[in-house]
């Protein structure tokens, strides 16, 4: 850029990329929307109309025509699993199965590629994102047994492994032939010690047939009965990850926030790629513990994350900062879990069991030793909120933005002091009001106090969602929001607190980037932020809302680089 001897701009530099003929929801504070912008270097360089943006057309910029697609900031997922979905292609599906002889035929097929003594492992039996009722999907109503599957691959151990029970709902079934059980040390003799988990038998010789029932919502079978066979290594968790940024960028996702907690190797991932400038979705993550007691965790917050301090070390695509720190919790899980480090399975976080004074005690750390206190709330929210009133009492953690997740059901008094507090709010609304709906609010007697997102927004409270990865499409979140209706019945639960297309959008852009202290430089389209914006299939805020999480990208942007575009 040059200037006139008025001090003003006489001519700029030409842009990298313009979009033109669009419906730009900037999401700025005016509510403006646009129909061009320009991009450069990484940044948003012009937004307005085509004259006052064609200006910075050169030889070299690439004009894309968009004949009126809407375009939005791009979404930024606030607690989004990434790493998760790019597993899933890792294994043979039986997604299109509906037989027994179906799903052998896949394990055989499966087989074939594999050299004999190798193991063969699934996905579960049902249909992805949630594979509710399992082997109710077969024609059967059951799942295969080990005579079953030792006919599909007698060279193999097999094992079809049960559904991860987050992504919908207990119970979840494994099946193993006899060189699985074999290998595993699974028999007649063995006992599950697990709670909630059930070694299917043979009516007449006692023999476990080869299937596993587990009712917990949380894992133990991978982590115990099946400890090392079902998870991950590093190589197969690099390849996941690149696969799942392919697939959260082309429904328009260029941020993510991780505050449940990273493992150790799950951290390690996001560095292999970030080392390569190979990520295409800015991810900001905390630390899962792997300690077991206080004392341990007392060394390891005051020694171990000295770099996730503060606002934590990175740069604009990486950044670890903060810990996160559960409350309650299984102390046998979370054992299970700790001695199959570094496998975490599919939750790529390490679980915990914590009571409410070990949480104070940590608490209370994390304030002193200025580390991000991430926590999952549920329905513990008065008791958490009491002791950070006197942490804040002490130690002001306003400006710090402690992030409580997974906040379903509030009291009317909790919305002041949360915004006293300064906090960060995240929400699964696809989690609490669609899928779990109806068994999570049976004893609420007020559903507008039910994951209220128009009272967060109304009152002035830091407020955003996350996908949780089921699914990871952010617009069946923004539908979640929009129309609040549960699975089952088609209810929406709490009409009250339905949000616009417009609020719903925003919850997932510009209140988004506030969780990571980035809404100066990111979540509005606006001129100097990040070039991280979406071309979408539909208008959000024109399309039936039932018909919202059908939406994707057409084309994503990140850092002023194309880095998803589809034939739609």
């Amino acid at each position: 850029m040059t200037m006139d001897p008025n001090g003003g701009p006489a001519t700029c530099e030409p842009a990298d990329i313009i979009l033109r003929e669009a419906r730009i929801y900037t999401m700025d504070r005016a509510g403006t929307v646009a129909s061009a912008i320009a991009l450069r270097n990484g940044r948003i360089v012009a937004v307005g109309d085509a004259d006052q943006v064609d200006a910075l057309k050169g030889a070299e910029t690439e004009v894309v025509s968009l004949e009126g697609r809407t375009v939005i900031p791009g979404i930024i997922d606030t607690h989004a699993h990434m790493e998760r979905e790019g597993l899933k292609t890792l294994r043979p599906s039986l997604a299109a199965a509906r037989t027994i002889a179906d799903v052998l035929a896949i394990i055989s097929d499966a087989a074939r590629e594999r050299p004999p003594g190798a193991w063969v492992i699934t996905m579960p039996v049902g249909q992805p994102p949630y594979y509710f009722g399992g082997p109710e999907n077969l024609a059967e109503g059951r799942m295969p047994n080990r005579r079953e599957l030792d006919r599909a691959a007698p060279d193999h151990p097999v094992c079809i492994a049960g559904a991860f029970n987050n992504w919908g709902v207990p119970p979840g079934y494994t099946a193993l032939n006899s060189r699985a059980l074999a290998l595993l040390g699974i028999d007649r003799n063995t006992e599950p010690g697990l709670s909630g988990v059930e070694l299917v038998r043979d009516s007449e010789t006692g023999e476990p047939n080869g299937v596993i029932i587990e009712r917990n919502n949380r894992p133990t079978v991978d982590f115990a009965l099946l400890r090392g066979i079902t998870g991950f290594n590093f190589p197969e968790r690099v390849t996941g990850l690149q696969r799942s940024m392919q697939l959260y960028n082309a429904v328009g996702t260029t941020s993510v926030y991780e505050g449940h907690g990273s493992s150790p190797e799950t951290i390690a991932v996001y560095r292999h790629l970030w080392e390569r400038d190979a990520l295409t979705v800015r991810s900001r993550l905390c630390v899962s513990p792997t300690w077991a007691g206080l004392d341990e965790g007392r060394k390891a917050l005051r020694d171990w994350l000295a770099y996730a301090r503060g606002r934590g070390i990175g740069d604009e695509w990486l950044r670890i900062a903060g810990v996160f720190i559960g409350v309650g919790g299984n102390a046998q899980t979370a054992a299970n879990t700790r001695a199959a480090l570094p496998n975490t399975g599919w939750t790529g976080f390490v679980e915990w069991a914590h009571s409410m004074e070990d949480f104070r005690a940590y608490a209370w750390l994390c304030a002193e030793l200025d580390l991000r206190l991430n926590t999952i709330v549920v329905d513990r929210l008065e008791e958490i909120l009491t002791i950070f009133e006197e942490i804040d009492a002490v130690i002001p953690i306003r400006d710090r933005r402690w992030v409580i997740e997974h906040v379903r059901r509030i009291e009317s008094s909790h919305v002041a002091r949360i915004r006293r507090l300064g906090l960060h709010v995240t929400t699964i609304p696809v989690y609490s009001l669609w899928k779990n709906g109806a068994s999570l609010t049976r004893s609420v007697p007020d559903l507008e106090l039910y994951v209220p997102h128009r009272t967060f927004l109304e009152e002035d409270v830091i407020a955003s969602a996350g996908s949780d990865n089921i699914p990871f499409n952010p617009f069946f979140t923004i539908q979640a929001l929009v129309t609040r209706r549960e699975r089952t019945t088609g209810k929406c639960l709490g009409p009250g607190q339905c949000l616009t297309p417009m609020q719903a959008l925003r919850v997932m852009t510009a209140d988004a980037a506030r969780v990571s202290f980035e809404e100066e430089v990111k979540g509005t389209i606006e001129k100097g932020r990040f070039a991280d914006l979406a071309v979408l299939t539909d208008d959000p805020c024109s399309i039936d809302p039932d018909r919202i999480g059908d939406i994707s990208s057409v084309m994503t942007i990140v850092d002023g680089r194309v880095v998803h575009r589809s034939a739609v």
